[in-house]
């Protein structure tokens, strides 16, 4: 079997990584499917519970609390690879499910226990799209990364339109138990799936003919070099700047608050909240194939903060909407330009980052999520105090005005 030359842009694949592609996809598409089964049921299961938004938002911040240790899960994907990160992770996304699903189905399960699951379940999942980002860099050539992570999101954004629908239609039928007998299943297919993607660690790489294992140094080491990496790096530090910021003011509006928008403003049950997310999902899923059809911009910086720009006028529009019917179109827009932001921002990563950085770097990435469960909690504190509508106004609002700062200050670079 060849390894993988990083010499030029272009790398050789063996045979075994182009068939890794095969397990890669559907093992990708069943795990997001079965996180999205889990956001919809367990979302609107604790509205319900606890009739209070905040609760809601804290059990949604809950689901990222692991976005402050994801650098050392990318650490240890560069050391162990991706594969064995990914097998141990969905592994653990299994089990814990099926705590839930017993709990369910024996009819004891509180509104404590999901609290208590989400907390387990969040330390692992910020760092899941990490690591298959990384394995499709390890992978592709850089060349062909924006039509890569562009396929790489259609299993994502697919998975949420069918995943949401599934899991409300499921609940709303059956209860919790049941409904969660599909989504272990889901994670334990994602994990046999897993077994079957590509082996390649930084130990694997070719460079100019010669092996060149990582040096054997202490993994603190390891990522304080990768955050030295990211701050000597100034196209990628504008990016984790963006990142930081969009989860602390754009995705709390979708991620947190859209079982209360469902159940509070638009009086629908959760089958209405299952056909909102399809449509965001939906959108998400159009933005992604035609970011992998066209291949995107030639400079995706750019297209990253211009598509941000728009993602905030877009919510904006979407928080004035006060019926189903007004707002489920907006929140097509909205996915089809979130999604095409977040691509366009990790293709600027992963062009900018080395080989031997890349789980690092990805893994510094996800600690821009850290910003998310604290926009989460305030925006559930700020619904109850000023209202919906107010709330996303001015977290939008905010969100320009950091973007504006950012992209002029990092103009050169993300022009180049």
């Amino acid at each position: 079997m060849r390894k993988i030359g990083v010499g030029s842009f272009g790398k050789t694949l063996a045979p075994f990584e182009v068939r890794s592609y095969r397990f890669q996809w559907p093992a990708d598409l069943l795990t997001s499917w079965a996180f999205e089964m889990e956001t919809i049921i367990l979302g609107w299961f604790v509205l319900v519970k606890t009739d209070s938004v905040f609760m809601l938002t804290a059990f949604a911040s809950l689901q990222y609390i692991g976005a402050l240790i994801a650098p050392m899960f990318g650490v240890a994907a560069d050391r162990v690879g991706r594969r064995a990160m990914l097998c141990w992770m969905r592994a653990s996304y299994t089990i814990l499910a099926s705590v839930l699903m017993t709990l369910g189905l024996l009819d004891i399960l509180t509104a404590y226990h999901v609290f208590a699951i989400a907390a387990l379940m969040g330390v692992i999942r910020p760092s899941d799209l990490v690591m298959r980002n990384s394995l499709i860099g390890d992978t592709m050539p850089r060349s062909h990364l924006m039509p890569a992570i562009g396929v790489g999101r259609t299993t994502q954004d697919s998975a949420r339109v069918a995943g949401a629908l599934a899991g409300a239609g499921l609940f709303s039928a059956f209860g919790i138990g049941t409904a969660y007998i599909f989504v272990v299943i889901f994670y334990a297919a994602s994990l046999c799936f897993t077994f079957g993607v590509s082996r390649i660690r930084p130990a694997d790489i070719i460079r100019d003919g010669k092996s060149a294992p990582p040096p054997k140094v202490s993994p603190w080491r390891d990522l304080k070099d990768g955050l030295l990496f990211v701050w000597r790096t100034p196209p990628v530090r504008a990016a984790m700047w963006l990142a930081f910021q969009v989860n602390l003011t754009a995705y709390p509006v979708f991620l947190g608050l859209m079982p209360y928008v469902a159940k509070k403003i638009y009086h629908v049950d959760e089958n209405g909240l299952g056909l909102l997310v399809a449509c965001y999902a939906s959108g998400a899923f159009v933005g992604s194939l035609i970011m992998a059809w066209t291949g995107g911009s030639r400079r995706p910086a750019v297209f990253m903060v211009t598509f941000i720009f728009c993602w905030y006028a877009l919510l904006m529009v979407f928080s004035q909407m006060t019926t189903m019917a007004t707002g489920a179109p907006i929140l097509v827009l909205v996915g089809m330009v979130q999604t095409t932001a977040m691509i366009s921002m990790a293709v600027t990563l992963l062009q900018s980052v080395d080989d031997q950085y890349r789980g690092r770097v990805m893994g510094v990435r996800s600690l821009a999520i850290y910003s998310l469960p604290w926009g989460l909690l305030l925006s559930g504190v700020l619904v109850e105090r000023v209202g919906y509508a107010p709330t996303v106004v001015f977290y939008c609002v905010v969100g320009i005005f950091f973007t504006a700062i950012i992209a002029v200050k990092y103009r050169d670079v993300l022009r180049r």
